[in-house]
């Protein structure tokens, strides 16, 4: 690929976000770029004192229909589109008056912080931007002449480029430009899209289109092989992609990862009525509790399993405060996630330079609505969220034995936390404390096993006279198909259980928790996470 330069004689700017707009222009106005312009930004830079053409002088129509039409225009969308060295279009363009444009600046109007601000429909439709795209689009067509700008973050690079080449943009730059500005109009008419379809409650449209905002390249992916990159998308939820890092190494594509099972964990913890803490290793919880304070539930959260957590990543619902600081790093934590932290805090963190602490600002509200997506073969598989929360759901007592208070209390507590622990999932709680987590087997039964096991390491390292899971309740994620996943949580001590149930030997199951006492009610909700 040759340098290809063109020079840039006329620029065309036409920009909501005015940031650098200024300097731009005059940057662009003293290599005698001639500038034209649209609206509020033609009074900008005339307002600097700047050299500016409307673009109704250059088209020969005014704006009409309240500047819904302004650029579409022969005049335009020529100067854009014609090839330079084409004789035919050199040819039109001279019998058509219409002069080049060799560089285009448009940002969009700004329907998606129009959305964010809660918005109303009519508002929300007038901030689609029908021309600005369509002049990209055709900018970014015709790169080996034009030069399209989508965002002032390429304000430098453009003017570093007129600089060295004496005026002239490269075909290098030209085209690096072009797959952001086409990267950008997918990502704006994605966002239109997905808003459309809520609004017209349309779970399954024809197409469904995602797009996002690069907040960061990634050194690799999960595996050192394997390269990643970290987008944002419109759905500004609380978590890791809006969270500020105030220290530590960069995140790497597994560490964002755990943190958002870990934040969306803690999400579920009104922080207004408890403290708590959730630690978290390779997605899946491995230790989750509340308490009278932070400090209290990170304690008990750890004592489900120390040996996982080390290494791990931390969320809390409350702003981390000294003391949960200080024993934080008593052992190695990859991420502490919290809505905020106190100066305290802070310092006590920074003795630690590579632990990495961000501070969310809020909590995610587990009840709302949203989209999740993973890649298959071939394709994409998108779902609501899950957002069914326990404190919602009606418990169905199905046993003899009704639990008591304090079954209850923590059987809400183990289901709360088995809806973000992978499938098959088994939660034994207790006191608000989880002390023994079996996931993603695939086996409930084997899942029930390794729980009760990873609670009989817990008690040989706390020196207790028997595991935790002596007294405890039991949370399934999906119903026991057979009695015997059931049967292996109360041989490990569990006196209650909590499942959706739903499963064609829901008698057998019900008959053999009787016959051993147990209390058991059903939720109706299954909570499957693959």
């Amino acid at each position: 690929m040759t340098d290809h330069p063109r020079r840039v004689t006329r620029a065309l700017l036409s920009v909501s976000d005015k940031t650098g707009l200024i300097e731009f222009a005059k940057a662009l106005a003293a290599h005698d770029v001639e500038l034209v312009s649209t609206g509020g930004t033609a009074k900008a830079i005339a307002a600097a004192g700047l050299k500016v053409k409307d673009v109704s002088d250059l088209t020969g129509f005014p704006e009409m229909m309240d500047g819904r039409v302004k650029t579409l225009h022969p005049k335009v969308h020529g100067g854009l589109l014609a090839i330079r060295d084409n004789k035919e279009h050199a040819d039109a363009m001279k019998a058509h008056g219409i002069a080049p444009i060799d560089l285009l600046v448009v940002n969009l109007y700004p329907f998606e912080a129009t959305v964010d601000k809660g918005a109303g429909f009519e508002d929300c439709i007038e901030n689609i931007d029908i021309g600005g795209p369509a002049m990209i689009r055709a900018a970014a067509k015709n790169h080996d002449d034009v030069a399209v700008v989508v965002e002032a973050d390429d304000y430098k690079a453009v003017l570093d480029e007129l600089a060295a080449n004496n005026g002239a943009t490269t075909l290098k730059l030209r085209r690096r430009l072009a797959a952001k500005a086409y990267a950008r109009t997918g990502a704006y008419d994605a966002a239109i899209s997905n808003w459309f379809n809520r609004q017209i409650e349309i779970d399954a449209p024809d197409f469904r289109v995602l797009g996002g905002r690069l907040i960061q390249s990634l050194r690799y992916g999960e595996n050192p092989h394997q390269t990643a990159a970290f987008y944002a998308t419109p759905d500004k939820r609380p978590g890791v992609s809006t969270a500020r890092q105030l220290q530590g190494k960069e995140l790497s594509y597994n560490n964002i990862n755990d943190t958002d099972a870990a934040y969306e964990c803690i999400g579920e913890f009104d922080a207004k009525r408890t403290a708590a803490c959730v630690i978290v290793k390779h997605a899946n919880p491995c230790g989750v509790a509340e308490g009278s304070n932070l400090v209290e539930a990170y304690r008990r959260a750890l004592a489900c399993d120390s040996t996982s957590a080390f290494g791990g990543i931390i969320a809390m619902n409350r702003p981390l405060d000294a003391d949960t600081a200080r024993e934080i790093t008593k052992i190695f934590t990859e991420v502490i996630i919290a809505p905020d932290a106190t100066e305290e805090a802070i310092a006590i963190i920074g003795g630690k330079k590579n632990l990495r602490l961000l501070l969310a600002g809020s909590l995610p509200d587990p009840r709302a609505p949203g989209l999740t997506a993973k890649t298959v073969a071939g394709g994409l598989l998108v779902q609501s969220r899950d957002n069914a929360v326990v404190d919602d759901m009606t418990f169905k007592i199905v046993t003899k034995r009704a639990p008591t208070d304090a079954e209850m209390r923590d059987l809400k507590f183990a289901f709360r936390v088995a809806k973000h622990v992978k499938s098959n999932t088994i939660i034994y709680a207790k006191d608000l404390a989880t002390v023994g987590i079996g996931a993603g087997q695939m086996s409930r039964v084997d899942s029930a096993r390794i729980a009760a096991r990873k609670a009989q390491d817990a008690a040989v390292e706390l020196k207790l006279a028997e595991p935790l899971t002596k007294g405890s309740v039991v949370a399934s994620d999906a119903f026991f198909p057979f009695a015997d996943g059931m049967l292996a949580c109360i041989e490990a001590g569990a006196t209650a259980v909590v499942q959706p149930g739903g499963s064609m030997r829901d008698d057998e199951v019900i008959k053999a928790a009787d016959e051993h006492g147990i209390a058991m009610v059903f939720t109706g909700t299954r909570h499957f996470r693959h």
